[in-house]
């Protein structure tokens, strides 16, 4: 097992969270930013290949284990729209959930069906190059 992961995340609020999480295990779950690590590219058009990509880019510049996430929003009336592109759904400059949230409710005002759910991927690289990512 891990003494230390890195979080691939500049969320305040998900360090707190995994950092609970982990505690019970013995595991120091730290911030990507400790390590001056640069924000990662988000070029897939899937939760699992984003979160990946996320995880050994912060496994690379940590050193460490890394845990990352990818997660949005999909609407079943916009074939699963907005998805990857949940946190930037109005525009990536800069993002703002009540803004994502109006241009969704906006997009679906006219839909019969307005059901939607949530995804969320998490997964854990032991190193950069991790061949079996969990």
């Amino acid at each position: 097992m891990f003494e230390k992961i890195v979080l691939a995340s500049g969320n305040a609020g998900k360090l707190k969270e995994f950092s609970c999480l982990f505690a019970d295990l013995n595991i120091e779950v730290l911030p990507q930013s400790q390590f001056d690590t640069p924000e990662c590219p988000e070029p897939y058009h899937t939760f699992v290949e984003n979160a990946l990509a996320k995880a050994r880019h912060a496994a690379k510049h940590s050193g460490l284990p890394a845990l990352a996430d990818d997660s949005g929003i999909c609407a079943a009336a916009l074939n699963g729209a907005p998805g990857v592109l949940s946190s930037r759904y109005a525009g990536a400059n800069p993002k703002s959930d009540a803004a994502n949230n109006k241009r969704l409710s906006d997009d679906l005002a006219d839909k019969a069906d307005k059901s939607c759910y949530y995804v969320c991927v998490l997964i854990l690289v032991r190193h950069e190059n991790d061949p079996q990512p969990i």
